[in-house]
């Protein structure tokens, strides 16, 4: 994998070790290598991310929408920072520069884009590995509804695999290198997104 995206919140949360684990993720990303796409803030727990990538030397690449460059301040010592026209072409963006997507804790944004790479999978879409980490049981509460889902019907037990979940940073990127499709990034067309 050259690059992962990270899907995280602009908001740093309650527990300060959330932002420490957004720290150490992106620095241990930039240890193995693999570039960090995320969303462009320098805010909450998706500046410490960047900031954890920067610091160990890694390649870091900011996706922001025009209107949230001063609502989210955007990082100014990114890799590159792209401007995009809206959140959709965002998310569009993010995907195509990506090998695979990790979610960190965040709220309505991070689970929105989780969930819409993760049913882009379940389509066909991509074929990218999706990653979980469930730090500090952050998403625990909405694993067991997942499963409640698939009980009742309404999610396949193969495409809840899709979903990678771990609790630790690496085993979550060594599962995500093992799912990773050998042969090249399948291209996100708009019609597809």
């Amino acid at each position: 994998m050259r690059r992962l995206c990270v899907f995280c919140g602009s908001s740093k949360g309650v527990d300060p070790r959330r932002r420490e684990t957004a720290r150490a993720l992106g620095a241990a990303l930039a240890e193995r290598g693999v570039g960090l796409v995320y969303g462009g803030a320098s805010i909450g727990l998706m500046g410490a991310v960047a900031d954890g990538a920067l610091a160990a030397g890694g390649e870091v690449i900011g996706v922001l929408p025009r209107a949230l460059f001063q609502h989210e301040v955007a990082h100014q010592r990114l890799t590159a920072l792209h401007e995009t026209n809206g959140m959709h072409e965002r998310k569009a963006m993010m995907a195509e520069l990506s090998d695979g997507f990790i979610a960190l804790p965040g709220g309505l944004g991070t689970l929105e884009e989780l969930f819409e790479v993760w049913t882009w999978a379940q389509l066909g879409v991509h074929a990218k590995p999706i990653g979980l980490l469930n730090d500090g049981d952050f998403y625990s509460p909405l694993l067991r509804f997942l499963d409640h889902v698939g009980e009742a019907g309404f999610l396949r037990p193969g495409h809840r695999e899709l979903l990678l979940v771990e609790s630790e940073i690496g085993p979550l990127l060594q599962r995500l290198e093992e799912a990773a499709p050998r042969g090249g990034r399948r291209r996100l067309t708009p019609d597809q997104t």
